[in-house]
């Protein structure tokens, strides 16, 4: 098996299931500011969140990750704008599956969130989407 598969799935499962629950904030974002591709400036990230494959996400300015959600970079990538919220428990995935494919293979993209963004609780944000600037989702 590669190497860097085995690293990357032993760095997933350490903040996942270690230190997403660490009460501890600064310790959240030391470790974040390392994980993923971009942690920006003032950004939260609240406790209970977990990231699949965090080095495809890629979080603006002032953006607020609230308790629960699910950020999905295992192919793709991640990119979050500035001033972004999140609401607690949603989801937003880059991989899902082809229900049109005979074979039932898999299909996705890179998600592009705007600046100025609310995603509200538990929304759904499903592979390949671009959310312009200003938008509010509350699907979910």
């Amino acid at each position: 098996m590669n190497p860097k598969i085995i690293a990357g799935s032993i760095i997933n499962y350490h903040y996942n299931h270690c230190l997403s629950n660490c009460p501890s904030r600064k310790i959240r974002i030391a470790y974040l500011k390392a994980y993923l591709a971009r942690l920006g400036k003032e950004t939260s990230v609240q406790m209970g969140c977990r990231f699949l494959n965090g080095r495809k996400v890629y979080l603006g300015d002032r953006n607020v990750i609230n308790f629960g959600c699910l950020l999905d970079g295992r192919h793709y990538q991640i990119h979050t704008g500035n001033d972004v919220s999140i609401g607690p428990e949603a989801t937003i995935l880059t991989l899902g599956h082809d229900p049109q494919s005979p074979s039932f293979g898999d299909r996705g993209g890179d998600v592009i969130i705007g600046d100025r963004l609310w995603i509200a609780y538990r929304a759904i944000i499903l592979p390949s989407v671009k959310i312009g600037e200003g938008a509010v989702i509350g699907a979910g």
